[in-house]
């Protein structure tokens, strides 16, 4: 084990990580004179942990989710390896520098998961040791040996409920492999965790089947309590509280003396124990916590010999083995100049050798040798990649009437039947609403997935149903509770699969859309790491009329919008979602450079993960249309399904359902005003993105750079009326009106509705074919209709 090494290992990373936070806020020039920031104290007390895990623990295949304030400990162990670079280091927490918190897209060395939203980073390594599971258990699987998913957690994060949520449906899918390894030091943001809190958690994590490993006694502690009157030291310790324990902690060895010999007495064995101690041996001593010794910490990982979910409960002391350990403002405090000069002395680090990795180090050599043997880095980056997938041709012509959400069954339906290698790796998810957003047809043929067979009572017994689900290691959906944050999860760890696993998912999830919210920091969390998957929500809008205002969304199309990482898409009809979900298949696999194309000055060469807003409502459907502006144009966004000629009076400009509406309303418009055209918007988020990237590339003396929504509007004149239509927020679309300067009249959803028939909802919030009328008569010249 090299437990020598070890321990040389922890100081040195104690030290960088330290250095780095200092130099950070104290040396280097700050511009605007707010501090940086930078958790010492966090840091200090996982410093022990990290080094038993990365340096004795972890092999190549495992994966590890760094609590977000264990930044610097976990660059500092990249630095040390090699995998970092100085100029970084030092630019911590700056523009270009080490990131604050591990940044799978940010950061230049290996971050397995990106951390930072608090609780995310805990709960997605059970979703990913699912993903792992379901990817070992396919034929076309990688011949690799199975990983751990670890989280390191601060004991703060498990007041998230998302973990909770995340360890029920551990539990229904028989989680295996995954290690949470909780930093208990008790100490939050504010103060001291509360009394008897971790008997709760071991009971919650012991109702789900995980093993827990309370690590609380160092190799110091244990060895004091074998020497007579230790049983004493030990029944005190375990007596004593938090804050007081965090309190003396910060005093130090003389008060920790006084203390002890106050509370226990005069009493022979015990006193002799501690009067064989120096005060600076005490204080090592009652710091000596499970978590905060490195021997102790290697031992309990290695002890570990099954593949049952682990949960480490590893007692440490904020800011352990720095001047400001215990004290309880230490969670944004920072030691100052005069301590850290201290402190460098005592760390023994000589004056411009604070960068130096092997500073303090009296062997060199044995140290390198030793680290070039540590299993977790021995095979280099553990970053892999798989090939594109070919993407067949995609094509709907339904003739009558066909809902978006009905659409996309079909298409999967389709995929289903064949055999083609992306219908192969596409997994499918659902937080309990499953056969109600139209997976049903593609479940019953690709089956549920489970790593065990589980047959379908009711096909045993011959009752009908249009479910058939039956569970089996090659099935293709994998079916949630009804908690959406878990559903954006799955979704984001799936969706790094080629990275993780070396096996690419082209993972689709599905969720009522006004429930896209529930997940949102899910959601943001899953683009922030660049996964890649498309995620439906369907039905949408007042649309659901009979549901009532709290199941009819109306922000979601400005969540599409303004999501980094997410191309958001609103088809109105059946041969628009066809073609969009072809581009989006392909879309989803792309890592190219991020130079625009100057055609519509999108970045999508880079992909990124797709979002459809789809509903429930019937709509009849055009005629077949297979020319490219069609094509294109809903891809890119937008193409003109009524072309406006040159002296056009009145456009209407829909996005999605509503657009039988806006195609009446143009009808009955053509004959009182000149040349009006209806423009179906396919994607506000694309037209926008387009439009504002050329902004910028013309300011930037590029004259020629023109988007696809400038184009499509260059011909109108400027006495033209926009009107503008949707079942969402009218602000979705409101912005069109400056691309050319055209005066814009929105429509749409503002407030909660109501149930009632579609109809009774359209006119209430006036976006149907009459509303749109009474504006253009009211609001714009020219004869009455």
């Amino acid at each position: 084990m090299g437990i020598e090494q070890l321990k040389t290992i922890e100081q040195r990373l104690l030290w960088l990580s330290h250095w780095m936070i200092h130099h950070a806020n104290h040396i280097r020039p700050k511009v605007d004179g707010i501090k940086v920031g930078g958790h010492q104290a966090s840091s200090a007390s996982m410093v022990s942990i990290m080094t038993a895990l990365y340096f004795s623990a972890l092999r190549p295949e495992d994966r590890v989710a760094v609590k977000p304030h264990a930044s610097p400990v976990f660059h500092a162990i990249q630095y040390l390896m090699g995998n970092q670079t100085r100029e970084k280091m030092e630019n911590f927490r700056g523009f270009g520098g080490v990131q604050s918190y591990p940044s799978r897209t940010k950061d230049i060395d290996d971050v397995d998961f990106s951390t930072g939203s608090v609780g995310l980073g805990v709960a997605i390594t059970s979703f990913a040791s699912l993903v792992q599971d379901y990817i070992s258990a396919k034929s076309w699987s990688p011949d690799r040996p199975l990983g751990r998913m670890i989280a390191l957690v601060g004991d703060a994060e498990l007041d998230e409920g998302n973990v909770y949520e995340a360890l029920q449906e551990g539990w229904k899918n028989d989680l295996r492999n995954c290690w949470w390894i909780i930093d208990y030091n008790r100490q939050s943001l504010d103060g001291i965790v509360r009394e008897g809190l971790f008997d709760r958690v071991e009971k919650t994590f012991d109702a789900f089947g995980w093993d827990v490993v309370r690590v609380k006694y160092g190799a110091l502690q244990r060895a004091a309590f074998a020497e007579p009157g230790g049983a004493r030291l030990q029944g005190w310790i375990d007596a004593c509280s938090n804050q007081d324990y965090s309190a003396l902690t910060f005093m130090g060895g003389a008060v920790w003396r006084q203390r002890l010999m106050d509370d226990l007495g005069d009493q022979g064995d015990v006193t002799a124990l501690i009067d064989r101690r120096s005060d600076a041996e005490l204080a090592d001593l009652m710091e000596n916590l499970g978590g905060n010794c490195t021997q102790t910490m290697a031992e309990a990982f290695a002890a570990i010999d099954h593949d049952r979910p682990t949960c480490f409960l590893a007692y440490t002391v904020k800011g352990w083995g720095t001047p400001i350990a215990g004290h309880k403002d230490n969670h944004g405090g920072l030691m100052n100049k005069a301590q850290m000069r201290e402190w460098q002395a005592h760390m023994g680090v000589p004056e411009g050798d604070e960068w130096e990795p092997f500073a303090t180090v009296p062997d060199i050599q044995t140290l390198k040798d030793f680290l070039a043997q540590v299993p977790f880095f021995s095979e280099g980056t553990r970053r892999y990649s798989d090939a594109r997938i070919d993407v067949p041709r995609i094509a709907l012509q339904p003739g009558g009437e066909i809902s978006t959400q009905m659409a996309f069954g079909k298409v999967l339906d389709d995929l289903s039947k064949g055999d083609s290698r992306l219908a192969e790796r596409i997994v499918t998810t659902s937080p309990d609403v499953t056969g109600t957003t139209n997976l049903g047809p593609w479940v019953n043929r690709r089956k549920l997935f489970a790593r065990h067979a589980m047959a379908d009572a009711f096909i045993e017994n011959r009752i009908p149903s249009t479910a058939k689900w039956e569970f089996t290691p090659e099935g293709q959906h994998i079916e949630l509770g009804i908690a959406e944050m878990n559903l954006f999860l799955l979704l984001g760890a799936a969706g790094l699969s080629h990275s993780l696993f070396g096996r690419r998912l082209i993972p689709i999830g599905t969720v009522y859309d006004p429930f896209v919210c529930r997940g949102l920091d899910a959601l943001n969390y899953a683009c922030y790491q660049d996964a890649r998957f498309m995620i439906v929500g369907t039905p949408s809008g007042a649309t659901l009329a009979p549901e009532g205002g709290a199941h009819q969304s109306v922000g979601t199309p400005l969540i599409g919008m303004s999501q980094d990482g997410l191309a958001a898409f609103e088809p109105a009809f059946a041969d628009e979602l066809a073609v969009i979900m072809e581009w989006a298949f392909d879309y989803l696999q792309r890592e190219g450079e991020g130079d625009p194309d100057e055609r519509t000055w999108l970045r999508d060469e880079t992909g990124g993960s797709v979002y459809m807003r789809l509903s429930t409502n019937p709509i009849e459907q055009p005629v077949k249309r297979a020319d490219e502006d069609f094509r294109q144009g809903a891809i890119d966004g937008a193409y003109w399904m009524r072309k406006p000629g040159p002296n056009c009076e009145v456009v209407i400009a829909y996005q999605g359902v509503v657009a039988p509406q806006a195609i009446k309303a143009a009808g009955l418009l053509a004959g009182n005003r000149r040349d009006a055209g209806v423009l179906a918007v396919t994607s506000a988020d694309r037209l926008n993105a387009g439009w504002t990237a050329a902004q910028r590339a013309r300011s930037r003396g590029n004259a020629a750079a023109v988007s696809h929504i400038e184009r499509l509007m260059e011909g109108l004149p400027r006495h033209c009326r926009l009107i503008t239509v949707i079942d969402g927020h009218p602000a979705t679309l409101a912005w069109l009106g400056s691309v050319a300067g055209h005066q814009t009249i929105p429509l749409g959803v503002e407030h909660f509705g109501q149930t009632g028939t579609i109809g009774d909802l359209y006119r209430h919030f006036g976006i149907d074919a009459a509303s749109i009328i009474e504006k253009v008569n009211g609001l714009t010249a020219g004869r009455r209709i």
